[in-house]
């Protein structure tokens, strides 16, 4: 297990670590947890709209539509919203004018979604499905403006003239390359962008909804918490965009009446697999619980409140987890079982695949409930998961537990 680690650590951890801290990968993070509040809204509403109780959708058909406004105006905008966040995060990073870049970005990303014959502006692209030509051009139009700004090749009026006037017409230079590269692009040559890159991206997003994709970076993401590297982070900007793009899809099949395309959507990992934070870690402190080993104890006990919000720091360096051979095995293997058993579930229609998006703080059980749109299995599931993650933790807990009190009455043997 040493050797393992240590070669995880040469090897792995510094590229993810680059990565997790390129500033990139820094602001995709940022602009996907801009759409948090809008996921949760527009779920909110799905729920009342679409509620999992005999008779509701005759109660309800008269005010459907209105109430699948909240909806369309948050799911059916995300990728504008992801567009302007990330440009934003990216123009406050490198000291530019943040609103500016945000502005500058949702106008090019606007623009290529009008449609060539009619001229008019089309819908299709600012839903999930545009999430990913949104990172792309915000990530341009921020780069392109402090690429014009560190060459001075911009218009400066005097200082004494209004804030908002000056950084208006520093935009005007980039504005215009931009508006023109993009216009050639999507209008003169007549390239899909939001087609290419889908297409481009197809292998990871097909990949990422199968059982062994998800396993990997289930394995992945647990491996890197084990020597130490905060594992979501470290690949989340990667995968949060795929994940929400599948939670869009599956909010539209349940608003055409059709069966739910994606297992691993939004709500999949953080909900069914995090069980109490990333390893099912509130598994081992309710194992811990009556420990004969007051340390255990005493670290189980001040965890748990944080425990049942999925907030597992405490738990994780208090025992410890980190580079611990003996919590490590049962750490990650927790991971593998629980993505397995939840995809196996999903995949045979035994349990509702995730649609509604809830904050991942969001207790066990009570969660697994909410992310399946109300569907009573989830919460079952949800226990049933805690008592497999317990089970998986107790004879490794045991083992440790032993370890530590020889150690301790040796101590005591030699004073």
């Amino acid at each position: 297990m040493e050797r393992f680690t240590g070669l995880l650590n040469k090897y792995l951890v510094p590229p993810l670590t680059v990565v997790s801290e390129n500033t990139y990968m820094s602001a995709i993070r940022a602009g996907m947890m801009a759409t948090v509040p809008l996921t949760i809204i527009g779920g909110f509403f799905m729920i009342i709209a679409y509620m999992p109780v005999p008779g509701w959708d005759k109660i309800v058909a008269p005010y459907l539509s209105l109430l699948l406004i909240p909806e369309r105006a948050t799911f059916g905008l995300l990728a504008i919203f992801v567009c302007f966040a990330i440009a934003y995060d990216l123009g406050k990073q490198w000291k530019l004018e943040a609103v500016v870049s945000g502005s500058m970005a949702l106008l090019v990303f606007l623009m290529v979604q009008i449609d060539i014959k009619s001229g008019s502006l089309t819908m299709d692209g600012l839903d999930s499905k545009g999430v990913f030509t949104a990172i792309l051009i915000a990530m341009i139009s921020a780069r392109a403006q402090k690429f014009f700004n560190d060459r001075n090749f911009v218009i400066k009026l005097p200082e004494n003239v209004p804030p908002v006037v000056y950084e208006s017409f520093l935009s005007l230079v980039p504005l215009l390359f931009l508006v023109t590269v993009f216009w050639l692009i999507r209008f003169v040559a007549g390239v899909d962008i939001n087609g290419a890159i889908q297409t481009a991206l197809t292998p990871l997003v097909r990949g990422l909804d199968t059982l062994p994709g998800i396993l990997l970076y289930a394995f992945m993401v647990t491996m890197l918490w084990s020597v130490g590297i905060n594992g979501d982070n470290a690949v989340d900007a990667i995968v949060a965009p795929i994940f929400l793009q599948f939670l869009g899809a599956n909010v539209d099949a349940i608003k055409a009446g059709q069966p739910l395309p994606y297992v691993t959507a939004l709500g999949f990992f953080t909900t069914f697999v995090n069980v109490g934070g990333t390893g099912a870690t509130i598994a081992l402190a309710l194992v811990l619980w009556n420990s004969k080993e007051p340390g255990f104890r005493k670290v189980s006990r001040i965890a748990m409140p944080t425990q049942i919000f999925q907030i597992n720091e405490p738990m994780f360096f208090g025992i410890p987890i980190v580079l611990n051979p003996i919590f490590m095995i049962p750490y990650v293997l927790n991971a593998l079982v629980l993505t397995t058993g939840t995809y196996l579930l999903m995949h045979f229609n035994l349990l509702q695949r995730p649609w509604v998006a809830i904050p991942w703080t969001t207790p066990p059980i009570i969660g697994h409930y909410l992310v399946c749109g109300g569907d009573w299995r989830g919460a079952v599931w949800g226990a049933v998961s805690l008592g497999i993650a317990m089970a998986i933790y107790y004879p490794f807990a045991k083992v440790a537990e032993r370890q530590r009190l020889q150690q301790e009455a040796a101590g005591q043997a030699r004073e």
